[in-house]
């Protein structure tokens, strides 16, 4: 972005925009962990992922991006030379699958193709047959392809089973509706930087009283010191962990989920499916086509005409408009855009950010009226309210 009088819009589907109050505590004096002060911001952190995570399980905060709570769900899961179900479709899909082979567990993959869902009866048919899996990777929002899986419906199937059912919530979790307890959930990673608007550095990872029970009946430790879970249980007690936390980190997240508790979770989700409905409904206008199937709704992947210069169209978003999207990933880059609808993105942003891309695919080429995403989008986000 060259012109500094350009108000910047990250409109990325992570890291995402951080609220003023967090910023102003990013900013503060470091102080010290290991003290009643520290104690207690971590228990009302603790206390508010629970409900925003809709869980009573305990949870485990550590350093470390959502990879790092992904790497601990593996490493706690499955034992070298166990078997597990990864449901294969999308960039970070693959990565457990990629976290299993480097830790020794074989990987069955139920494979469909990008932009397409996983059926609840096939990962049932797969579990039937191969009784020995011991868990079951899945994406709660695929950040790669757009797509919001059918979670409920699988933990359904997964519940039934000695397996354990793990969810990468990484992108999802405080945007879109993920109810941990309910839908069976056993294990849910999720990061600090996307809908709970926190900076990178912080990793969760919520664990129920089966997957505990599977690791207390184990004499075989984890292939890892820092990611064991059983540790950060025993410093959970009270209300500390097992290792040096970012205070700062901690104490933002703190303040971000008292802003979403205030809302509540089930606004959160209702506001956030708004803003995707309408920036989806802008998009068909524009004769653009969304390539999920089943989209969720914390962002919206966009395919872009093959005369569309992909690249260069976001660097003019960027330079002229200040409005920062991410391009596509693994097969789809160079063809596709994202954008994001989640935490500290607003309703306005969306608008500025349909106006800045109309007028982009305009000047290469592209043959629409101006203003013809923008009339769907507000049609569409008044709908609720007419």
């Amino acid at each position: 972005m060259k012109n500094p009088l350009l108000h910047y819009r990250l409109m990325t589907p992570g890291p995402t925009p951080v609220p003023p109050s967090a910023l102003k505590i990013l900013g503060q004096e470091i102080k010290h962990h290991r003290t009643e002060e520290f104690r207690e911001i971590f228990r009302r952190a603790i206390f508010l992922l629970q409900e925003i995570f809709c869980t009573q399980n305990k949870i485990a905060i550590m350093c470390g991006s959502g990879t790092a709570a992904m790497e601990a769900c593996v490493v706690n899961a499955v034992p070298a030379g166990g078997k597990a179900l990864v449901l294969y479709s999308g960039k970070f899909a693959e990565r457990w699958a990629h976290l299993c082979k480097r830790f020794g567990i074989t990987p069955i993959l139920y494979e469909v193709p990008w932009g397409e869902v996983f059926l609840a009866e096939k990962v049932a048919e797969f579990l039937q047959r191969e009784p020995d899996i011991q868990a079951v990777f899945s994406t709660l929002s695929e950040t790669s392809t757009g797509v919001g899986h059918r979670i409920q419906e699988i933990g359904r199937e997964v519940a039934k089973t000695d397996a354990l059912f793990v969810v990468d919530g990484i992108s999802g979790v405080g945007g879109m509706e993920c109810r941990t307890d309910a839908w069976g959930i056993d294990l849910l990673a999720v990061g600090s930087q996307k809908a709970l608007m926190t900076p990178p550095g912080l990793a969760f990872v919520a664990v129920s009283e089966k997957a505990w029970r599977k690791m207390d009946t184990t004499d075989i430790y984890p292939p890892a010191f820092y990611l064991d879970l059983r540790a950060y249980r025993k410093s959970a007690e009270t209300w500390d962990t097992p290792y040096t936390p970012s205070r700062t980190l901690i104490a933002a997240l703190a303040e971000n989920l008292r802003i979403l508790s205030e809302i509540g979770v089930e606004n959160i989700w209702a506001h956030t499916s708004r803003m995707a409905r309408s920036v989806r409904a802008a998009m068909k206008a524009m004769n653009l086509e969304i390539f999920a199937k089943e989209p969720c709704d914390v962002l919206t992947l966009v395919k872009m005409p093959e005369k569309i210069h992909v690249s260069s169209l976001l660097t003019r978003l960027e330079e002229e408009f200040g409005v920062k999207i991410a391009g596509a990933q693994g097969d789809l880059k160079g063809r596709a855009i994202r954008i994001a609808h989640m935490g500290f993105i607003d309703y306005l942003d969306l608008i500025g950010c349909v106006a800045a891309l109309e007028q982009v695919l305009i000047s290469q080429k592209w043959p629409i009226t101006p203003g013809t995403g923008l009339t769907a989008m507000q049609k569409k986000w008044l709908e609720k309210t007419v």
